[in-house]
């Protein structure tokens, strides 16, 4: 059993409409080219592949790719891309799920490793990883820093979109390291009478994590940080930075 909330069906026909930034060449280009780089010839597995925004492309690219997704409907969308034979998706959690063989490359993208919401069960994920990494194999995870810089004394809550579309914004509990993401996202295009106004109201729960306790986390399942920085691109991480990639080994 996991403690990731499940998305239904409804979520997963909406998902890519509303990731079309996250898919744009911009985003993915250099996504893809990180990925495919650490792949080098051996097969990739993704981890909570979802409607395979990431690994459709990265099988296209040549890199032989298999997934694990909880949701049997986000995995539904993604085979209108992609069959079997092509990509096979296993369903289940990614913290215990085991498919056969052994990979040069496992990564988790997207602050998909949050969808945990227990310490323990984020360290069973790095197990897992490890579990089918081959000797110098890495992982790889992207993962939101945290922002509670943000936060002056009394409040939980801070913004993170505000646009025509969207409205979102992240409450805290600080004692726990859970978060929620509240999102009321305008149906229709506001140009029909009457529609101007509906908000669709979403929210999901969240583990949060430091990039040193991931690095624990690591060390725990036998892996050793090799690299991070802010983004796909290869930015410098700084104190600054809002998320991190970052590339752990097993040793050979």
């Amino acid at each position: 059993m996991t403690s990731s909330e499940l998305w239904n069906r409804a979520t997963a026909d909406r998902y890519d409409a509303e990731e079309t930034e996250a898919s744009s060449a911009a985003v993915l280009g250099p996504t893809l080219d990180f990925l495919a780089e650490l792949a080098g010839d051996g097969r990739a597995l993704e981890f909570a592949i979802g409607t395979g925004r990431v690994g459709v492309p990265l099988r296209e690219r040549g890199v032989p790719v298999v997934g694990i997704e909880l949701s049997e409907h986000m995995a539904a969308v993604l085979r209108r891309k992609a069959d079997e034979n092509t990509l096979p998706v296993v369903i289940g959690d990614m913290a215990t799920t085991v498919v056969p063989g052994t990979f040069s490359l496992v990564y988790l993208v997207y602050n998909t490793i949050t969808n945990l919401l227990t310490q323990d069960e984020q360290v069973e994920c790095f197990r897992n990883a490890a579990r089918h990494l081959e000797p110098g194999g890495r992982f790889v995870i992207e993962l939101g820093v945290p922002p509670l810089r943000f936060l002056p004394p009394g409040q939980v809550a801070v913004p993170f979109d505000v646009s025509d579309q969207h409205l979102g914004f992240d409450t805290f509990d600080l004692v726990e390291q859970i978060l929620v993401s509240h999102h009321f996202t305008r149906d229709g295009d506001g140009d029909s009478e009457g529609d101007g106004g509906r908000y669709r109201r979403d929210n999901s729960r969240h583990r949060y994590a430091w990039p040193a306790e991931l690095d624990l986390m690591a060390r725990i399942a036998g892996l050793v940080r090799e690299r991070r920085v802010a983004d796909w691109n290869g930015a410098p991480f700084t104190q600054d930075s809002a998320k991190h990639i970052s590339v752990w080994r097993k040793p050979a």
